[in-house]
């Protein structure tokens, strides 16, 4: 499998809201990880230019009104992500002209 750029962004939930006992950069990995799983789950159905960067901004838009939600949510907003909600996302953006490649 070729390496894919996946620069994300550091994102750390609210430390009053962590209780996993990870640190900043186990947090970050943790998420790293879990945005590059789903995009492999994508690469499996066709979907192959997928990267895990681009999973997180998907899942992560969201949380620019409300802010950073606590650990578990976004395991699941990740976790739980459909490519129609993916595809979805990737053609308005495109639309207007925030879609970044």
């Amino acid at each position: 499998m070729e390496e894919q750029d996946n620069s994300m962004p550091t994102v750390v939930p609210d430390t009053t809201e962590n209780e996993s006992g990870l640190n900043e950069d186990e947090l970050n990995d943790t998420i790293e990880q879990l945005c590059r799983s789903k995009a492999e789950e994508f690469h499996l159905i066709g979907y192959e230019q997928v990267t895990g960067a681009d999973v997180w901004e998907c899942v992560s838009d969201k949380y620019h009104k409300k802010g950073i939600p606590p650990l578990h949510e976004i395991v699941n907003d990740i976790l739980s992500l459909k490519v129609t909600q993916f595809m979805n996302y990737i053609t308005l953006n495109m639309y207007r002209g925030e879609y970044r490649k």
